[in-house]
């Protein structure tokens, strides 16, 4: 039967439009330029995971090995952050707080001064002063007779940190940090490192009196100072009767050079000892009694407290910088929200992100979660899990808070060197990730019609780092269109 010549004209343009959207059919093999940038990577299809499809047609697109559990690296990032901004809220805020309860009596607190954690990302040196200064002149608080418990309990185990294994060799370094729920000032202390032919000096600030660096057995080279790390070697540190402590570097350092970088080399414990010991004895307090860990007596009140930005706001440097520690505290407040009496909170909030996809209709098989940040050589989720749940954040009611934290596609975060010149540019919004083996990224692309497409690339390989020009040719594939 011939169509109507009146309608000859629609019907072409119908199909015309079918053909250039690339969104009408299923396809299942890569576009030429990311078969071409594979190819010369040397690395094959097989190790390549892909789901891109309009927002509106989820049943379309392209589709490679999506249900395929893979190492998604810091694109993780993305199910901690969507499914925190719907079960915590994005105003959600974590706090520290400083309680007691004993009498206060002529300036001098009976019983132990608290210091209780509740996962502040922002607790830094001079919040915490601000908090110790609010006790000394608001509430008159001169002495502190019974010492000071810090309250690390909000999570289990709350010193997580110890006993961990070492994800690589850099442990002591910002990136690497396993947050606690006080995480004083990121738990890092900032070095000072300059070297003349005489050896190296190596200043921390702040300066803690009773703590000694021994840097006898790090060696001069002569590398460039950009590469000053390629020789470090793990620290040791040790506590020292009265409250000292000594903390011996290895390892290599060029000569000529000056550093300074946040390093977490110190016992969080002692060192959060030293800064109270330190910040109030700068406000004419006295203390008396040791500063240990423990929980928060039943009945004690609030006298001071900190909070941190809300979870909105945080959410911007754990995605465009793709910040770990960050990233890993979210991650157990989540938990923390949720845990049973004595359960561990990572398995809490690995609990809570299977409830979130399971409301959501999202298969859970094969999804793996260790710390949320990515940062793991165990976590596994697919492309196909991981567009669903973009997908759903972005049809929810904090899809925009989700879409201000991703990173610009060369413009901001981890992608400000990425996609200058291409359709993509200043339009895509996508979490990237690396690790040894991996590269990844997830979020949204407009093509060129303005439609938007969520778009998932995963590869887990060898020689996956020679891939990422396939992975930035899709997106740039899916921003043409």
């Amino acid at each position: 039967m011939r169509a109507p010549s009146a309608l000859l004209p629609v019907l072409l343009v119908l199909v015309a439009a079918l053909a250039t959207s690339g969104c009408a059919t299923l396809v299942d093999t890569p576009p030429a330029p990311v078969e071409t940038a594979l190819r010369q990577a040397g690395v094959p299809a097989s190790s390549l995971a892909v789901v891109a499809y309009p927002l509106d047609a989820p049943g379309t697109g392209l589709r490679l090995n999506a249900d395929r559990p893979m190492a998604p690296a810091s694109t993780m990032k993305t199910i901690t952050a969507v499914v925190a901004l719907d079960r915590l809220g994005p105003n959600s805020r974590g706090q520290t707080q400083l309680l007691a309860s004993g009498a206060l009596r002529d300036g001098r607190l009976e019983g132990p001064l608290v210091l209780k954690g509740g996962g502040d990302a922002d607790l830094d040196w001079p919040a915490l002063w601000a908090m110790l200064r609010e006790l000394r002149e608001r509430h008159g608080v001169r002495e502190l007779a019974g010492g000071i418990v810090v309250d690390r309990g909000l999570f289990n185990p709350a010193r997580p940190d110890i006993g961990a294994p070492r994800f690589d060799e850099q442990a002591e370094f910002p990136y690497n940090v396993i947050p606690d729920a006080l995480h004083l000032n990121g738990s890092l202390l900032q070095y000072d490192f300059w070297s003349d032919d005489r050896g190296l000096t190596v200043r921390p600030y702040p300066q803690f009196g009773g703590l000694a660096i021994d840097t006898s057995a790090v060696l001069l080279n002569d590398k460039p100072c950009k590469d000053w790390d390629d020789d470090w070697k793990p620290s040791r540190f040790e506590a020292l009767p009265e409250g000292g402590g000594r903390l011996v570097l290895a390892g290599g350092f060029p000569r000529g050079c000056q550093v300074s970088q946040s390093l977490n080399v110190l016992d969080r414990q002692w060192e959060t000892a030293q800064a109270l010991r330190q910040l109030w004895g700068s406000l004419g307090g006295t203390l008396s009694g040791e500063i240990r860990e423990g929980a928060t007596p039943e009945g004690a009140r609030v006298l001071a407290q900190h909070r941190d930005r809300p979870l909105a706001e945080l959410l911007r440097p754990v995605m465009k910088s793709s910040d770990n520690a960050l990233a890993r505290m979210l991650f157990l407040r989540l938990g923390a929200s949720a845990a049973q009496p004595g359960e561990d909170t990572r398995e809490a909030a690995a609990r809570v992100v299977r409830e979130w996809f399971a409301a959501q209709k999202i298969d859970t098989a094969g999804l793996a979660l260790e710390n949320g940040s990515g940062l793991s050589r165990s976590e596994r989720a697919s492309a196909a899990q991981m567009a669903a749940m973009l997908q759903a954040s972005a049809r929810g009611a904090h899809g925009p808070e989700l879409l201000a934290t991703l990173p610009v596609a060369g413009v901001d975060g981890t992608l400000s060197r990425r996609f200058k010149g291409t359709a993509a540019e200043g339009r895509a919004r996508m979490k990237t990730g690396t690790l040894r083996d991996v590269v990844a990224l997830a979020g949204f692309v407009p093509d060129s019609t303005g439609k938007t497409w969520i778009v998932v690339a995963i590869v887990n390989d060898d020689q996956a780092a020679k891939a990422r020009p396939a992975i930035d040719a899709l997106v740039d594939w899916v921003a043409r269109r």
